[in-house]
């Protein structure tokens, strides 16, 4: 089992950049595949990036290909996502998740889920 908590979270401009962070507990860290996930106000929770528990295998969706970096760095149990060039469409709050499958971008692969930070990108 692992918990997860989000961190860095905050109100920026467009054109911005910002660093999420995910500290997780537990010996196991390094063996969860990680993901961020988001949701704004009125839709859906959806995927962001996915990274796998070497770091070696990355996913994004094509929404924020190119602009958003998902790493990891196991000695420290955390997820970090590198978010560059902020858009006001990327308001929302952002969840860091876990998973025992090798590569997954559906919620329902996520048995661990943070309480998420919010993220506001204003215009």
């Amino acid at each position: 089992q692992v918990q997860l908590v989000e961190s860095g979270g905050r109100l920026v401009q467009a054109g911005d950049s910002l660093t999420l962070s995910c500290a997780a507990s537990g010996r196991t860290f390094s063996s969860y595949t990680m993901a961020w996930f988001r949701q704004a106000p009125g839709k859906e929770r959806e995927f962001v990036a996915t990274i796998s528990w070497s770091g070696g295998m990355t996913y994004y969706a094509d929404s924020v290909k190119g602009r958003f970096t998902i790493s990891r760095d196991n000695s420290k149990n955390t997820v970090y996502l590198q978010m560059n060039n902020l858009k006001p469409e990327d308001t929302a709050v952002y969840y860091c998740a876990a998973s025992t499958y090798y590569s997954a971008s559906t919620n329902s692969k996520y048995a661990y889920w943070g309480q998420g930070t919010q993220v506001t990108v204003s215009s």
